[in-house]
């Protein structure tokens, strides 16, 4: 028996709720909103800002965390290992995340922002933050696989461990020195980088294997992910769009005062990620690793971790320093432009074959599967 086609981006758009289809508006509104606010409610950026410990913001953990909870939740943690197997997917992720990724934005750094030191220092580390978070709801958005960006996420984790402050000295001093550029330096630690990836994945995480574990075991899997996911699946969205309010909201007077810097930053941020995303998407195409790990492999390359960027950033430099303020506006236009590409994966599926799609991808987030690999209620 033959498998059935895959769907077409239009077709699988058509089938999301009313939330998912509407996704740009929402986010838009969001952002205007929190615009509006860090404008017109005095003192509200420094209330936020103080809400806060060991310099982890609450208002945006607490965001982060319900965002990625009902995502992890859908994890079928039993197929890991079929992900873990796949030496090309692992491969072609390191080496976009950790290889090309830096060096990239490097180099967009250094071309666009020439005349402008503390904007180009911030850029760079925007770069070497590699996204654990909100990337596993643009993977999920676009039908990606799920236990694949769980992975891969979870590698770039260890990854940021261990080489963020390595690659930092690299691309701020000894690059830079090598080449007769300007030198600088970042303040970080290992145990500020694992803080914050045990707070922004460690709990999700945790949180979704519980889930997934005692919810089948008690009421099995059919009731798991057609009655139980369903109903905690459309806070994914709104801990997304909370959110992007605290962060407009956050940084809304910066932003709506300092148009032409915003916009001189915006550049290389927009060239980093059509650039990434599109970088992975073509490798997962050309060495077969179908849509659904082809689109993971594409948005964990594009992603970054804007927490751990900006933390950095105000710990070095201060938090009304250009460098913090690089830092912010990556997410501003990282959101956005993220978004769009789910709707390009999704029109793209179209063009990959039967054969080439994996056999051991999860569906899509719009349709539920049953304990039966390919089936649809």
């Amino acid at each position: 028996m033959t498998a059935p086609a895959p769907a077409t981006g239009p077709a699988v758009v058509r089938k999301m709720s009313i939330l998912d289809r509407y996704l740009t508006v929402w986010i838009g509104a969001a952002m205007i909103a929190g615009l509006l606010l860090g404008r017109g409610v005095p003192g509200l950026n420094t209330m936020l800002e103080s809400v806060q410990i060991d310099g982890i913001s609450l208002p945006i953990a607490l965001g982060l965390l319900i965002m990625m909870y009902p995502v992890l939740a859908k994890v079928r943690y039993d197929r890991l290992d079929t992900v873990t197997s796949d030496r090309k997917l692992l491969l072609s992720s390191l080496v976009l995340n950790w290889v090309l990724g830096p060096a990239l934005m490097f180099a967009l750094a250094w071309l666009l922002l020439p005349d402008l030191p503390e904007y180009r220092t911030g850029l760079i580390i925007v770069g070497l933050a590699r996204c654990i978070a909100m990337v596993i709801i643009w993977n999920d958005l676009a039908c990606g696989d799920r236990e694949a960006a769980a992975v891969l996420v979870a590698l770039n984790s260890i990854f940021q461990v261990l080489m963020f402050a390595v690659l930092g000295w690299f691309y701020l001093s000894a690059l830079p020195g090598w080449l007769g550029l300007e030198q600088t330096t970042i303040d970080t630690s290992p145990w500020q980088i694992a803080k914050s990836v045990l707070i922004f994945l460690g709990i999700p995480l945790i949180g979704g294997y519980l889930s997934r574990r005692i919810g089948e075991r008690t009421k099995g899997r059919d009731w798991y992910e057609t009655k139980f996911l369903p109903r905690i699946g459309p806070w994914a969205l709104y801990g997304l769009l909370f959110t992007v309010v605290i962060l407009f909201a956050l940084q809304g007077e910066q932003i709506t005062s300092r148009p032409l810097d915003v916009a001189r930053i915006a550049l290389p941020l927009l060239a980093y990620f059509a650039i990434m995303w599109g970088s992975g998407f073509l490798l997962g195409a050309a060495i077969g690793l179908g849509y659904e790990r082809t689109t993971t492999l594409a948005f964990t390359a594009a992603g970054n971790n804007f927490e751990l960027a900006i933390a950095v950033a105000i710990a070095t430099y201060g938090a009304t320093s250009g460098q913090a303020l690089a830092t912010v506006v990556g997410p501003l236009i990282e959101v956005p432009i993220l978004v769009a590409l789910i709707y390009v994966s999704l029109t793209l599926r179209s063009r990959f074959t039967n054969s080439t799609m994996s056999s051991d991808s999860s569906p899509p987030p719009d349709q539920p599967a049953t304990s039966e690999k390919g089936s649809t209620p």
